[in-house]
């Protein structure tokens, strides 16, 4: 990633392709993840062991769409990305096709070059009335 906010697309396009390694390839080592259910884990090999069995599972056939919201800069080498997710599921889901809503942040750094993921959490957009998934308007 060039830029702070291609983590946006570049996470996306890891998740279609179902790919751990290009998943482990956006974080930091020593990332810390929060998944959109607040599990936490800590380095790229959990992250990779958190995702590894949904996307052979349930989400083998789950695709995602994502856009930038905002940047918010940290510092030198540092940025934080806010962007809404939109998560297809597929039939490999045991509900079925469907879609879920979340917004994601992404706190960046620059290694060299190139920006990583050192802490991430997702989301999911959810009524607080009532504890359902809502859908943004787009």
């Amino acid at each position: 990633m060039n830029r702070p906010d291609d983590v946006a697309e570049a996470f996306a396009i890891a998740w279609n392709a179902h790919d751990m390694g290009a998943l482990a390839a956006l974080c930091h080592q020593n990332v810390a993840f929060v998944n959109r259910f607040g599990r936490l884990v800590h380095g790229v090999e959990e992250v990779v062991a958190m995702h590894a069995p949904i996307h052979a599972g349930v989400y083998s056939d789950s695709t995602m769409d994502n856009t930038v919201i905002e940047i918010i800069p940290l510092g030198e080498g540092a940025a934080a990305v806010h962007f809404w997710s939109r998560l297809r599921m597929g039939t490999a889901h045991p509900a079925g096709p469907h879609e879920i809503d979340t917004l994601a942040q992404a706190v960046m750094i620059r290694q060299g070059e190139e920006w990583r993921i050192r802490a991430f959490e997702n989301v999911t957009l959810t009524d607080p009335r009532t504890g359902e998934t809502v859908l943004r308007d787009r």
